[in-house]
C-alpha cells in the first residue's frame, strides 16, 4: 500500500518558510487525484450555497495547485459560499509557495498541532465537494487506479481547512488542504489513508467560524461509513491526464 503526504510534521522555523528544518512530507501522497464531474449550479444547489461569478468545467481528474470549488459559512451571515481555491495551502507566514503541491492533504489526528494547518483548523474550515477519489495499488511494476464514490456515485464533501497568503505581487492567495483519517473496510486493501468523507449533517458544526474548540470537530474526523461506498478499477490512462 502507499503511504500519504500530509503536511508538515515539524516545528516551525524561525524563518518561518519551508525549508529542511521543517520536514514537509513523511511519505508519499493520498487522495492526489479527484473529480467533481458536476456542474457549478447542480452543485451550488446540493449544497445550498451562493457563489459569485466564478465558474469552471466539471472534471474528471483534478489535480495538486488546480483552482477548485471550496464551501465556507459568512462570518457574518447565515450563508455557504463557494468560491474557487488553489489545492495545496500555503501557510499565511510562508515566505514562498514553493511547498504547496506537498500540502495538499492534512493529517486530522495532528493538524491541530502542527504550524501550518493549526489556526485554519480553529476558524477556516471548509467543504470541498466531491463525486469521486482515485487511489493506486501497486500489483508487481504496475500500479492499478480505483475509483471510489459514495452511494452510487452522490456528490459528497471532504473535510477541508483553508489560509490566504500574500505573494510577492501583493496579491491574496487563498489555498486549502484536504484532511486525511484511517482507512475504512473499502479503502484499506488500496491505501493506508483516505480522505474524512463528512456526513451532510456534520456540515454546519464543521463550517462554523465561531466554533474554536478544535476537540469539539475533530471528532467529526473518522473513517466514512464503508457500507455507504464502493471501487472500481478504473484506466491506467488517468496516471498521465
Amino acid at each position: 500500500m502507499n503511504s500519504s503526504c500530509i503536511g508538515i510534521e515539524g516545528e516551525e522555523t524561525p524563518l518561518g518558510r519551508f525549508s529542511e528544518a521543517t520536514p514537509i512530507c513523511d511519505n508519499l501522497l493520498v487522495c492526489g487525484r479527484y473529480k467533481l464531474s458536476r456542474r457549478k449550479q447542480i452543485i451550488e444547489e446540493h449544497f445550498d450555497t451562493v457563489s459569485g461569478e466564478e465558474d469552471w468545467s466539471p472534471r474528471y481528474n483534478t489535480a495538486p495547485t488546480q483552482p477548485i470549488p471550496v464551501i465556507r459559512q459568512n462570518a457574518k451571515e447565515p450563508v455557504r459560499e463557494l468560491s474557487l481555491m488553489r489545492w495545496g495551502l500555503i501557510p499565511s507566514w510562508a515566505k514562498d509557495a514553493s511547498g504547496a503541491a506537498k500540502m495538499i492533504n492534512a493529517r486530522s489526528e495532528t493538524a491541530a498541532t502542527l504550524p501550518a494547518f493549526r489556526d485554519a483548523m480553529k476558524s477556516r474550515r471548509c467543504l470541498i465537494p466531491v463525486d469521486g477519489f482515485y487511489e493506486w495499488m501497486r500489483t508487481g511494476k504496475t500500479k492499478q487506479p480505483y475509483c471510489f464514490e459514495v452511494n452510487d456515485g452522490a456528490l459528497f464533501a471532504f473535510a477541508g481547512i483553508w489560509d490566504r497568503w500574500k505573494d510577492p505581487s501583493g496579491q491574496w492567495v487563498k489555498s486549502c488542504s484536504i484532511l486525511t483519517t484511517t482507512p475504512n473496510a473499502v479503502t484499506s486493501p488500496v491505501h493506508d489513508r483516505m480522505p474524512v468523507i463528512l456526513d451532510p449533517d456534520s456540515y454546519d458544526l464543521w463550517l462554523d467560524p465561531g466554533m474554536s474548540n478544535v476537540g469539539e470537530v475533530s471528532n467529526l474526523l473518522r473513517p466514512y461509513d464503508a457500507r455507504l461506498m464502493r471501487s472500481y478499477p478504473v484506466s491506467a490512462r488517468i496516471n498521465h491526464s
